[in-house]
């Protein structure tokens, strides 16, 4: 997956709580492999009708359809554990969601697939979503290095966190099976000194 460090993008607003993972990308396309159209199927019941785009979907409206940033409601990515919905995001160029809130799996979901999800207040959420709305060219930078996001429209910039773990693994651009076996030699010297240190709990084969 791409490396993260800073990122300054389009960020567009998606409104409503308890979007689930079945608004994100619907079942029927779940069929699709990754590279074949996720990108497509994004939203695709919010984004499309049978004649063609919804033009008051955001994502259909410029500068939006190039976003890289998504502001999110309470709960997002809640529903079945369907991986699909993260490929879709990042299919089409999804980097970032900022939300009070998301679904566990779909949150554990983007950072093995290098999309950061950022938790923020919902207040800061809504001051966010604001700001956003004024503005014809509503950029947002995120640097995961120093956890801020931050932008010309803000009065501060707004501090997150993140587990030291997934920082490591966004900022080097691995998966965490990845980065586990780059460390294959200290866990096996901690299983050979663990070994000689109680002995009795040594495992043989």
């Amino acid at each position: 997956m791409r490396a993260f460090t800073t990122l300054t993008g389009v960020a567009a607003v998606i409104p409503g709580k308890n979007i689930d993972t079945d608004q994100i990308i619907p079942a029927r396309f779940l069929k699709l492999a990754r590279g074949q159209g996720l990108d497509k199927a994004l939203f695709h019941d919010l984004r499309f009708t049978e004649n063609g785009q919804k033009k008051e979907f955001v994502l259909n409206q410029p500068p939006f359809d190039r976003a890289e940033i998504l502001i999110v409601d309470q709960n997002f990515g809640c529903g079945s554990s369907r991986e699909a919905a993260v490929y879709a995001l990042d299919e089409f160029g999804i980097r970032v969601i900022i939300g009070p809130e998301f679904g566990d799996i779909f949150h554990n979901n983007c950072l093995k697939n290098g999309i950061l999800p950022i938790v923020l207040s919902e207040k800061q959420c809504d001051e966010l979503t604001q700001m956003l709305s004024k503005h014809t060219e509503p950029l947002i930078t995120v640097s995961l290095k120093e956890q801020l996001v931050c932008s010309e429209l803000m009065e501060k910039p707004l501090s997150f966190q993140i587990d030291a773990f997934w920082k490591t693994c966004l900022l080097k651009g691995i998966d965490d099976l990845t980065l586990t076996l780059s460390m294959m030699d200290q866990i096996e010297k901690f299983e050979r000194d663990y070994g000689e240190q109680f002995p009795w709990q040594k495992i043989t084969q």
